[in-house]
């Protein structure tokens, strides 16, 4: 698709289907699983869907997940908020090099030099995460050096705590950017990518999808009760 273009649900499952070409059907997903994605994508900031994040709580605690797995699929999905960052930190240096900024593509000061060879190294992941979202993190780096060890900080939280399984955490994240509210193809087609290298199957990635399609509406959050003025 064309930068810019209107995405819509038709172009999520698209994107979906052209990935999954050869991948085999595989296993489907457990009840666990299934009951944590549901989670994800009732609770994530796209949908706020609180009556839905409730009763896939008390499923997924049913179905044996632990507590811990439980906030971990929170801890998750809140980092839907990054996608600002994704978005508008490369938006902002497009726009200050079209006002003649040159600092942006000037070479990188030691300090920051430093930090990115700490953070990313070498790492392939990193190289696949620039493909999907090109430009992000040299303009975070370069415009906020805190917000840049943040996302990082940030990110790592569920991967080093562990709880849930890489695989569905990656499931979670994809079907968390493919709710009817969010359709971020770029993280879709990342989390997507990772799920398969992790050795998900045809069966789970559109299982997850159909979880993610199923998502409400926003309905918005109430104050609650006596705090008016």
């Amino acid at each position: 698709m064309e930068r810019g273009a209107a995405v819509v649900a038709e172009d999520v499952r698209g994107e979906a289907l052209a990935l999954l070409q050869a991948v085999p059907e595989g296993e489907p997903l457990d009840p666990v699983a299934t009951a944590l994605i549901t989670l994800a994508v009732h609770a994530s900031v796209t949908t706020l869907d609180r009556d839905g994040t409730d009763r896939a709580m008390r499923v997924a605690l049913d179905a044996g997940a632990t507590p811990a797995q439980v906030h971990e699929t929170l801890v998750v999905v809140s980092g839907l908020g990054v996608h600002t960052l994704m978005e508008g930190s490369a938006h902002l240096a497009a726009i200050l090099r079209e006002r003649g900024d040159t600092s942006l593509d000037a070479p990188l000061d030691a300090d920051r030099a430093t930090l990115r060879t700490r953070m990313q190294g070498d790492d392939p992941y990193w190289t696949d995460f620039e493909r999907e979202v090109p430009g992000f993190l040299d303009a975070l780096l370069r415009q906020s050096p805190e917000a840049y060890q943040a996302f990082f900080a940030y990110t790592a939280v569920p991967w080093r705590t562990g709880a849930v399984r890489g695989l569905v955490k990656e499931l979670m994240s994809m079907a968390s950017d493919a709710t009817p509210t969010h359709r971020y193809l770029p993280g879709m087609r990342m989390h997507l990518a990772n799920a398969l290298r992790l050795g998900a199957g045809r069966a789970t990635v559109l299982h997850a999808l159909d979880i993610a399609a199923a998502a409400p509406a926003h309905r918005g959050i109430p104050a609650a009760p006596g705090t008016g003025r």
